[in-house]
């Protein structure tokens, strides 16, 4: 735990051997089995996840029972109903393992003494939160400016370890087409 902790902390910020100990005290391991829900719809959130091994999914299902795939979530990838997380509400969505899968917890009361007392980590999950954020905003532009074939080829090159451990209904779940545009975007 703490060497893996230690090299995601370290791609951001620089933390003293001691530093780091302390940083490793504040997170608890975690292992959930595949098809297991982390995060249930209408749960109360104050825990967010590092995913240092395995692949998870956080959905919602709407009205007419159609799933859709907000994020997919795998090795060095934080995962969380954050809004629920953040704003201390009920979660709207739903988080589930794929595959067998060991993170790292970390509640919202141990991040914020963590932060306070290391403001290096403040600046680590600032930092964290802001790529996200840019993230979501392209994932967002996608949607709504590119082709169903120009989301699944960005798809493709940008997580290619995810097109190989998820089915292609989940793909088309992700990227809001079929599963028979997958079929055909494959050919």
């Amino acid at each position: 735990m703490t060497a893996f902790l230690k090299r995601h902390i370290s791609e951001l910020v620089d933390l003293s051997e001691a530093e780091y100990q302390i940083v490793s005290g504040f997170f608890k391991s975690i292992n959930i089995r595949k098809r297991q829900f982390l995060i249930q719809e209408n749960q109360t959130v104050d825990t967010m996840y590092l995913v240092t091994q395995g692949l998870l999914k956080s959905s919602l299902i709407d009205e007419i029972g159609k799933e859709h795939i907000l994020q997919f979530a795998c090795e060095d990838w934080w995962v969380s109903d954050f809004a629920a997380f953040f704003k201390k509400e009920k979660s709207i969505v739903a988080v589930e393992a794929i595959e067998d899968t060991e993170m790292l917890s970390l509640t919202w009361e141990n991040m914020e003494m963590l932060c306070r007392e290391l403001p290096k980590m403040e600046h680590f999950f600032r930092v964290k939160s802001n790529l996200g954020y840019v993230a979501l905003q392209k994932r967002i532009l996608s949607m709504l400016t590119n082709s169903a074939k120009v989301r699944y080829e960005n798809f493709c090159n940008f997580y290619p370890n995810i097109v190989q451990r998820v089915p292609k209904q989940m793909i088309a779940n992700y990227l809001g087409v079929s599963r028979e545009t997958i079929s055909r975007l494959q050919q």
